[in-house]
């Protein structure tokens, strides 16, 4: 046996220890590896089939809104990231930095992108002539370097993959439009190819994307109750616009300051997968975005025909449009069964000599668990259902803990019980930032977002009259 999957069933338990959980999981199911340079992770074949099924379906949504696809420089001027104060004080801490090239001392420092917005900015700038350019919206697929403390792989990384659109408008209204166009579009991709149920809604202040005039994030509820920050929807107001300059003439004859947007999710969602999904075996993958739909088991495989009927089936399901595997390794079932439920593939297929006698196959699904068979001669159909019914059950399964598990707060302590018990909370605020410092610094909980429509009478640190209803929670 390998050595490296002699202990793959061996995880943490994932009710009394899930970061370590976590931890073993994208480990023994071969996700990723930790990267020579502290903080960086190798994505793995199986964790990067994942991400490219995520691209397919986000890129495809993107595209169908308006966007293009383009790629800009790794590399940025030092210089542009000073233009925009509060941009450069918020990302200053996270910035890698360039400083010899070629063997030689650089004239100008270069960063290492941890967000395109000044070097987008900077082109834009020489783009943009009239009103006749407008929109402008383009989109990238790149990775991004932030130098964090605190690493884990998928979840906070220095290294990442991600997708950033950015976009310049005519009007604030425009730019408005598309910031939350851009967030419903993410929302609809979470719900109905992850399988995850989110929040979404403005950010405060003191959360909002450094530059931004609001930051509109979706919030995602994990197995232990913490949230999860699984993307972000900004606008920029002219802020940008002002700091390179990106002005256009207008139909009126006059030139003035575009209004932009940015947004974007990253290789974090596969992270949102594995602890939304996750069980006591491993991953539980949505069919969607799983590698491997469906892995076909031949059982008692030296007999004849055993591989040969095995071989047709995956064939079969190929050709339907099923990403179907067989294991025809000389592990024993048992292995196989329990490899494969570790890497969360949603249907796996037994067929034995009995089986083929019979005209029929062992369908076992991965969320439940539950057997049941189906004709041989049915076989693509039965598997396509039986993965539309997974993917289905994921996201009510998400959807019931996502409701169950919102509770209200009026004070402090009932704050600090909802969160200490897995819960997220909803509790009126002031709009203080010291009481939104004090609640993080009582509770450990942060605001995730402002829920609209919502009133509450007091603020729950203060007491004072309340603005806004605000979902607090752990967060990763």
């Amino acid at each position: 046996m390998a050595k490296e999957n002699q202990f793959v069933n061996q995880i943490a338990d994932i009710e009394t220890d899930f970061p370590r959980w976590y931890t073993d999981v994208v480990i023994r199911t071969k996700l990723v590896d930790y990267g020579p340079v502290k903080g960086t992770m190798v994505i793995r074949p199986y964790g990067y089939a994942i991400w490219e099924n995520i691209q397919k379906e986000l890129d495809a949504r993107i595209k169908a809104t308006g966007h293009q696809n383009a790629y800009f420089p790794l590399l940025i001027p030092y210089s542009y990231m000073t233009r925009e104060a509060e941009h450069v004080e918020g990302f200053a801490p996270e910035v890698a930095v360039v400083t010899v090239g070629g063997g030689e001392k650089l004239a100008e420092p270069l960063v290492i992108r941890p967000t395109s917005e000044t070097i987008f900015g900077e082109m834009y700038s020489k783009w943009l002539q009239s009103y006749r350019d407008l929109p402008i919206l383009i989109n990238q697929w790149a990775n991004v370097m932030r130098w964090e403390k605190t690493t884990r792989p998928f979840l906070r990384t220095s290294e990442f993959l991600w997708q950033e659109g950015h976009t310049a408008h005519a009007t604030e209204e425009e730019a408005m439009e598309e910031t939350m166009k851009m967030l419903g579009v993410y929302k609809e991709f979470a719900e109905n190819c992850l399988a995850i149920p989110v929040f979404t809604g403005r950010k405060t202040e003191k959360e909002k994307f450094a530059g931004a005039v609001a930051t509109f994030g979706m919030e995602a509820m994990m197995h232990d109750g913490k949230s999860l920050q699984a993307g972000t929807s900004h606008y920029l107001g002219q802020n940008f616009a002002k700091a390179f300059d990106i002005q256009f003439l207008d139909k009126d004859g006059t030139h003035k300051y575009a209004y932009t947007t940015s947004w974007g999710v990253s290789t974090r969602l596969i992270g949102a997968l594995i602890m939304a999904h996750g069980d006591a075996r491993g991953l539980v993958l949505p069919p969607v975005v799983a590698p491997v739909q469906a892995i076909i088991v031949p059982i008692a495989a030296k007999k004849e025909g055993v591989l040969d009927a095995a071989a047709d089936l995956k064939a079969k399901l190929v050709a339907a449009g099923v990403r179907a595997e067989m294991d025809a390794t000389d592990n024993s079932p048992g292995w196989k069964f329990n490899e494969w439920e570790m890497k969360g593939v949603p249907v796996r297929i037994e067929i034995g000599p009995r089986d083929i006698e019979a005209g029929k196959m062992v369908l076992v699904r991965r969320d439940t668990h539950e057997k049941t068979e189906a004709p041989l001669a049915d076989a693509a159909d039965a598997v396509k259902k039986l993965l539309a019914d997974v993917q289905h059950n994921l996201f009510e399964m998400a959807k019931k803990r996502k409701e169950e598990r919102v509770v209200s707060a009026e004070t402090m302590d009932e704050l600090l019980k909802g969160v200490e018990g897995g819960n997220f909370v909803k509790a009126g605020w002031c709009g203080c930032r010291e009481c939104e410092d004090k609640i993080k610094e009582q509770t450990a909980a942060t605001a995730r977002v402002i829920v609209e429509g919502e009133h509450a009478e007091k603020c729950v640190c203060c007491g004072k009259e309340a603005k806004q209803v605000v979902l607090f929670a752990r967060a990763y």
